[in-house]
């Protein structure tokens, strides 16, 4: 039969043209031969799978900031139940990943160099925001080719704890909590209605492992072990909770 033709503007290509493991630019249609997804022309347009659950949240004197462990391909099959998606950029400074895990790591390990070259300069340790600055400026110039969006968590002399939402298109966002991740859409009526400010360390620790087991516990992309580290003026510690030990809810 006749071929089906797309147009846009005034390019014109037949459906014969699309090849099966080439994505079209949203802008232009050029082609990216690098990138392997559906081949259909119309696929740009679709939300990128971020796959995950991350949280950090700011308690009186310090900050957690935590993930699932489950790391996906296509959305389905389940390539690793055990890696840590929290990323430490500086001594007080971590920051978690959501959506292309090789992106986020080229970033991570740019903004790791960048932060380390920054603290010999001045002298001193970076500040939090500088660190989720420095994320922000990678993901804003890469905007069109990453496909990673980034929470930054920690504690500097000058400001205390903070956390910072670096958005997959290089928007920065400082707020006291923040969640993110395709599992963060099952637990923002629980953060809304739970969360509080000036919460103790014990307070915090039980609003994110609650926060993760109910995003793991209905997001098939979300799961595994739960990471959280805590972070203070008097350094970090790193806390595993395996999967069986999260809390249960009455539907489980």
């Amino acid at each position: 039969g006749a071929a089906i033709v797309q147009q846009t503007g005034t390019t014109r290509k037949s459906s014969s043209e699309w090849s099966d493991t080439t994505q079209v630019d949203a802008r232009s249609f050029s082609y990216h031969p690098h990138r392997t997804m559906e081949g259909h022309p119309n696929h740009q347009y679709k939300g990128v799978s971020t796959g995950t659950t991350i949280l950090a949240v700011q308690f009186n004197g310090g900050v957690i900031i935590a993930s699932d462990s489950r790391a996906s391909m296509g959305g389905s099959y389940v390539s690793s139940k055990i890696i840590n998606k929290l990323i430490q950029v500086h001594d007080r400074i971590f920051c978690c990943i959501a959506g292309s895990l090789a992106d986020a790591q080229a970033v991570t390990k740019m903004a790791k160099f960048q932060l380390s070259f920054h603290s010999i300069q001045m002298e001193s340790p970076p500040l939090v925001k500088a660190a989720a600055s420095v994320l922000k400026e990678l993901c804003y110039n890469n905007r069109e080719d990453l496909q990673a969006g980034f929470i930054t968590a920690g504690w500097d002399k000058k400001k205390g704890a903070q956390v910072y939402t670096v958005s997959m298109g290089g928007m920065l966002i400082s707020q006291p909590f923040t969640i993110g991740g395709s599992g963060s859409t099952y637990i923002y009526g629980y953060a809304d209605a739970k969360y509080k400010p000036d919460m103790s360390r014990e307070e915090c620790l039980q609003f994110t492992t609650n926060a993760l087991a109910l995003a793991m516990g209905r997001d098939n992309v979300s799961g595994g072990v739960a990471h959280l580290v805590v972070i203070t003026e008097d350094g970090v510690e790193h806390v595993v909770i395996p999967g069986d030990k999260l809390p249960k809810f009455h539907d489980e």
